[in-house]
Formats: structure tokens, C-alpha cells, sequence
């Protein structure tokens, strides 16, 4: 039981840091179009 809790965590922590990457991602791309697109 405790073990499928801490799988559900990991899991939990890996997706919001995928979505964390993804954000930065398309923050960056936005940056850099804004910047060479002016």
C-alpha cells in the first residue's frame, strides 16, 4: 500500500515537471520570436 503511494507521488511530481518543461519551453520560443521578429 505505502509503495503504491509513493509510485503514484513519483508519478504525480514527474507529470508536473513535463509540464514545467513544456511551459518553459514555449515561453522560450515566444521570447525568441518576439525578439528576432520586431
Amino acid at each position: 500500500m505505502m509503495h503504491d503511494m509513493m509510485g503514484s507521488m513519483g508519478w504525480g511530481m514527474g507529470l508536473a515537471g513535463l509540464i514545467g518543461i513544456l511551459v518553459l519551453v514555449l515561453v522560450i520560443a515566444a521570447l525568441t520570436k518576439y525578439v528576432f521578429f520586431r
